[in-house]
């Protein structure tokens, strides 16, 4: 749920990229991702701590500039390309954590982590878009990929401790945290602009998919080893490369198919071990 989530968020936020500046999007999804996590963070209750409140605090931080990072690298490069070398390093980074911190999962869920990292390098094999305007993967779309994927993988690895008994709260103060990060950012490149029409509605949405996906996020990380959960969320970019191909006809090259092959056994392997 996590993974399709944030995948047709992807999709739709990039859409909304390419007709507003980044931030004007983000502006709009992240305080409607607020007020929702809050809405429904109340009647679940929760306790608060120490430990709760600074993984919030790190959490928001690392979503605020990792979706900045990533709606601009979208907005400029072909999504299918952008997507998916994000998602390369979203599931290594808690992989690597993962496995320093000790953790050692089965053989068939481990050949099933192996087999998702090839998938998500197979899927990211460069393609063109057929888009009104080229979007070609620069050397500023590459830097700002890598950015956006260090910083959400190290977001999973912020999750995978949050105290369960903190329920949806630190979700709560991340998102508040990566809220007004965003809009003092947006207010000081002049881009604190309300947009209506197609790029508001596609904001909304974004937003109500980015809720879905953080709460099924922070639930799987919390179930499961990190090397496990973050690499599976970190799929996400099939669902995304999909869109691409249907809406933006997209060119899928023959490796970015075997590749989203190589993602459903994966994530059969994973969850079979």
């Amino acid at each position: 749920m996590a993974a399709l989530g944030y995948g047709i968020s992807d999709f739709v936020g990039g859409i909304a990229s390419r007709r507003v500046a980044a931030l004007r999007v983000v502006i709009v999804s992240y305080p409607v991702a607020l007020l929702l996590l809050t809405a429904l963070a109340i009647p679940l209750g929760g306790q608060w701590s120490t430990a709760s409140v600074l993984l919030g605090l790190l959490s928001g931080i690392g979503q605020a500039f990792g979706v900045w990072w990533f709606y601009a690298a979208l907005g400029s490069g072909p999504i299918s390309v952008v997507s998916p070398l994000t998602a390369v390093l979203v599931a290594g980074v808690p992989v690597a954590v993962g496995l320093a911190l000790g953790e050692r999962p089965g053989l068939l869920a481990g050949v099933g982590v192996a087999l998702a990292l090839v998938a998500v390098v197979l899927v990211s094999r460069e393609a063109t878009d057929e888009d009104v305007t080229p979007h070609r993967f620069t050397v500023k779309v590459a830097w700002l990929t890598v950015g956006a994927g260090v910083a959400f993988g190290a977001n999973f690895v912020v999750l995978h401790q949050v105290p369960v008994e903190a329920k949806l709260w630190p979700l709560v103060l991340g998102r508040a945290v990566a809220a007004v990060i965003v809009l003092i950012a947006a207010a000081v490149t002049a881009n604190a602009v309300l947009e209506r029409g197609v790029p508001l509605r596609l904001a909304l949405v974004a937003g109500v998919l980015d809720t879905v996906a953080n709460v099924a996020t922070l639930l799987a990380l919390q179930s499961s080893m990190l090397s496990l959960a973050g690499v599976l969320i970190a799929l996400y970019p099939a669902a995304t490369v999909l869109l691409a191909i249907v809406v933006l006809r997209e060119r899928v090259t023959r490796w970015q198919a075997i590749g989203m092959v190589l993602a459903l056994a994966a994530v059969a392997m994973i969850a079979a071990g």
